[in-house]
């Protein structure tokens, strides 16, 4: 064979093999990667891939955006990539029982008729089209759950939404939610008449309520929510322990000084208990309610405060709390989304004393640096935010409001289970022995891992609270907080599990360095030559005043000055000059470090690449040039 059909040949037979190879490794090594990512983006939690292997039917997942609009927003153009690309890990990891399509609802297509009609949300981009940016899940039955739209700050909980749509999707039966409780707005017959909450909770949840003298929990149950218990037997104490040792997931709403219970309203609260607490179960876990109320100036809220005379005022009082999201856990799935306050009224707090070995708890909201205990027989009572002042002594830490309890735990009645008392009612006597008879053996230590919500509080879920009366505007995250917890514990033992993960968007530490240091030096240097500008502006106002009276109507508007305060009127409009000469300065400062930075970068960017391949070109020059001469 000639060289040259030889390596035709030979080029050929390369091609063929080097398709055919990677035809081969597609095949094979479908979903296989390597994760390089600082925070392992392309990695899917334990959760989810236990959630993944566990899917039952084909799960259809439809990602919906609009591309050509998308192009138009930076931000929505690198979450729509980070979307796309975490859809493909979940069908290529699922063994084929998720299938992902993406369409691209241009206007009056057949894509933007099947994104209205899912309920994808159309965003107004104050451009020709509008933004389409969901998803849309169906499984075999065609149920549907649908992500209306894909905010990029949600970013931190879309795998938890993608999780919970795919385990939703593959089990359609609403989770079941027993509410245990001594307040008539949680005891509501289907939800109407009582608290709003317990609607939005009818609305998602299969609902169970609890008798006060219940004898044995429902079955089945995938969340126990326990607010402001009635006074329970040490045998129905027993059943909620064992609920939790084998099941892992409980809410609990527990509060020293309940004021809604104390005070009357739209409910009859005569029955419940102005105090609460997590009975021997607190002191199983080692977890302890505080038995005084909470009161922190730096988060009280305006409230009417009768000052007297018939006078009512908005004013500050520090038992009525406004958490913002700042103080609220962002690494938390259940607070992680929540960006308004969570409003409290003298809540109390949580203390790890002794907690079991193999448990943690962590703080979901937490108060300001400095709050204070007020007894809580007196928080129950209409106190003036000065009385509460004169009470306030401060702590040396926040305070947890709410917390996470997780781990393993040990049973609260370690000598087994104790005795029922036999109604004295024969029949009802009856009846509590079939139920005592059923009850499943008693277990000494967790099952399943816990995973328990704690909060130090009642009042919040009132409406009162957080929705606007006559108009239910919702002004606070009182309700989502519970619904959250609640939609993250029924997800299941793994799902319950599941943490936001890190935004794909890497932050620029070095520029938030230099821009906290620029603030730190310039604002305060801001803020001390304004309030200087203010003073002389003020003292300017007065001697114009003082000129104006009578010097007005002769055309001198400095008529009625002495010498002394034309000249100090003279220095001040020229002081006025250089002040404002300085804070522009600053200004001009604040960011002259960040630019500087910015230029450099640019530089690199721009000449970097170029000079790389000079000196490169250089230097194989001179080899070259010193190989002939040698």
């Amino acid at each position: 064979m000639k060289a040259k059909h030889y390596l035709i040949a030979a080029t050929a037979l390369t091609g063929i093999i080097f398709v055919s190879a990677n035809l081969l490794v597609q095949n094979v090594f479908t979903g296989a990667r390597i994760d390089f990512t600082e925070n392992n983006l392309y990695t899917l939690s334990d959760a989810t891939k236990t959630t993944l292997k566990t899917v039952a039917e084909p799960v259809d997942i439809t990602f919906v955006y609009t591309r050509s609009t998308g192009q138009e927003f930076p931000a929505i153009r690198a979450y729509a990539a980070r979307v796309r690309e975490l859809l493909h890990v979940y069908e290529s990891q699922s063994g084929g029982k998720i299938q992902v399509t993406e369409i691209d609802p241009v206007p009056f297509s057949p894509a933007e008729d099947q994104a209205l009609a899912a309920g994808i949300t159309a965003v107004d981009t104050n451009g020709s089209d509008p933004l389409y940016f969901g998803i849309i899940g169906r499984n075999s039955i065609d149920d549907q759950r649908v992500m209306p739209f894909l905010a990029p700050e949600r970013e931190v909980t879309l795998e938890y939404d993608l999780t919970r749509m795919v385990a939703r999707l593959d089990d359609p039966d609403p989770p079941r939610v027993g509410i245990l409780s001594s307040l008539p707005g949680l005891t509501a017959p289907g939800g109407e008449g009582g608290y709003t909450l317990l609607r939005d909770i009818h609305k998602s949840f299969d609902v169970e309520s609890i008798a006060e003298t219940f004898q044995s929990l429902p079955e089945d149950l995938d969340v126990l929510l326990v607010a402001q218990p009635p006074r329970l037997s040490p045998r129905q104490e027993w059943l909620i322990d064992q609920f939790v040792l084998r099941t892992g997931r409980a809410v609990f709403l527990v509060d020293p000084a309940a004021k809604t219970v104390a005070s009357t309203g739209p409910f009859d609260m005569s029955d419940a208990e102005t105090a609460s607490s997590l009975m021997a179960l607190g002191e199983a876990w080692g977890v302890t309610l505080s038995e005084d109320a909470v009161a922190d100036a730096a988060s009280a809220l305006p409230v009417p405060v009768d000052t007297g005379g018939g006078r009512i005022e908005e004013l500050a009082h520090p038992l009525f709390l406004g958490i913002p999201a700042g103080d609220m856990n962002q690494d938390d799935l259940i607070t992680a989304d929540l960006s308004r306050t969570v409003n409290f009224g003298a809540p109390g707090a949580f203390t790890a004393d002794d907690l079991a070995e193999g448990s943690e708890l962590t703080p979901l909201l937490t108060t300001g640096p400095s709050p204070s205990f007020i007894d809580a027989t007196e928080a129950v009572t209409d106190m003036t935010p000065q009385q509460v002042l004169r009470q306030y002594q401060t702590e040396p830490a926040p305070l947890a409001l709410a917390a996470r309890l997780s781990g393993h735990l040990n049973t609260a009645f370690p000598q087994g289970a104790p005795a029922f008392d036999e109604p004295s009612d024969p029949m009802l006597a009856e009846i509590a022995r079939a139920e005592a008879a059923s009850a499943l053996p008693h277990i000494s230590e967790s099952e399943t891992e816990a995973q328990i919500v704690l909060i130090a509080d009642v009042d919040f879920i009132a409406d009162e609270f957080y929705i606007i009366p006559n108009e239910q505007i919702v002004v606070a995250d009182n309700g989502a907080l519970v619904l959250n917890a609640l939609d993250a514990l029924a997800g299941g033992g793994e799902l319950s599990r599941l943490r936001s993960r890190a935004p794909s968007l890497r932050r620029m530490e070095r520029i938030d360095r230099m821009r906290e240091n620029a603030e730190a030096i310039y604002f305060r240097q801001q803020a001390a030559l304004q309030d200087n500008l203010q003073t002389t502006q003020a003292r300017l106002e007065e001697l114009q005043a003082i000129g104006a009276a009578d010097g007005f109507f002769s055309g001198d508007l400095e008529a009625d000055l002495t010498e002394a305060e034309r000249t100090e009127l003279l220095d001040l409009r020229q002081r006025i000059v250089d002040l404002r000469a300085q804070l522009r300065e600053i200004e001009r400062n604040y960011r002259r470090d960040i630019d500087s930075l910015e230029g450099t970068l640019k530089a690199i960017n721009i000449w970097g690449g170029p000079f790389l391949v000079c000196l490169i070109g250089l230097f194989v020059w001179y080899r070259q040039k010193r190989k002939e001469a040698a």
